[in-house]
């Protein structure tokens, strides 16, 4: 068995974000990665999924794996990473989320425009959804969507003070059925791990990226046999080498 060091930076935000910034094109974002020395990275735009196409498309001749992925905001404003192995998965997931996004419309001037850019940064349209807002789906429902289409589960930046799970709930619920939390690069590990209940779950850092100069501020090492859910899944629990560090 041959186990392959990964650096990762599994949640990136692109134009398509109303908070990210215009320069966020899936061609600046895969350069601004391969120059950091970046191996795996996951899209996660707020709630939808539609440049995660354009980023795998502007990375099809570069040495950088581009996971599909979403962040979706729950019922109880939680921010949660879903991370897919193919984009069949995250645009059905993509669907269900729309069908429950709040009702209204982005507010470009207030929030940001939401562009979808193809690999060439031309826009390919303006997505007028609300993107910033929560959904009507609930932590659990949320969760036990996204390991039904065999993605992965990690409630997003934890240490942070709003869009948490900590901060929202004040908590980690015992029956939480995440595959592992996300810290943000401000995080101290050490305050990190007197939360009651995070031992059982494994830590990984991202940069959650907005700007270009923000992507890998914070990463993690996975250890591989090659890339699939499958084999972060055993990252996650340690099996035969595998692991985060």
């Amino acid at each position: 068995m041959n186990l392959k060091r990964f650096c990762t930076d599994i949640h990136i935000h692109t134009c398509l974000s109303p908070c990210g910034e215009l320069e966020m094109t899936p061609d600046a974002v895969v350069k601004t990665c391969i120059n950091k020395g970046i191996d795996i990275i996951a899209i996660c735009d707020h709630n939808s999924a539609e440049n995660v196409k354009w980023v795998q498309k502007a990375a099809e001749k570069c040495n950088l794996i581009v996971l599909a992925g979403m962040e979706i905001t729950t019922s109880e404003e939680i921010h949660i990473l879903a991370i897919f192995d193919s984009n069949d998965q995250v645009m059905v997931l993509q669907d269900y989320v729309y069908t429950h996004l709040l009702p209204g419309q982005n507010n470009d001037d207030l929030f940001g425009i939401q562009v979808v850019a193809n690999e060439k940064n031309e826009v390919e349209k303006i997505v007028h959804k609300m993107l910033i807002g929560a959904t009507t789906i609930s932590l659990n429902k949320i969760i036990k969507k996204i390991h039904s289409l065999k993605g992965l589960a990690i409630p997003a930046h934890i240490d942070r003070e709003n869009f948490s799970i900590i901060a929202q709930l004040g908590f980690i619920p015992d029956e939480l059925n995440a595959d592992a939390v996300e810290i943000s690069y401000k995080a101290d590990c050490n305050e990190i791990l007197n939360i009651p209940g995070i031992k059982k779950y494994p830590i990984i850092r991202s940069s959650d990226a907005h700007r270009l100069s923000e992507i890998g501020r914070m990463t993690s090492d996975i250890y591989l046999e090659d890339v699939s859910m499958n084999e972060f899944k055993r990252a996650f629990s340690h099996k035969n080498g595998r692991r985060v560090e």
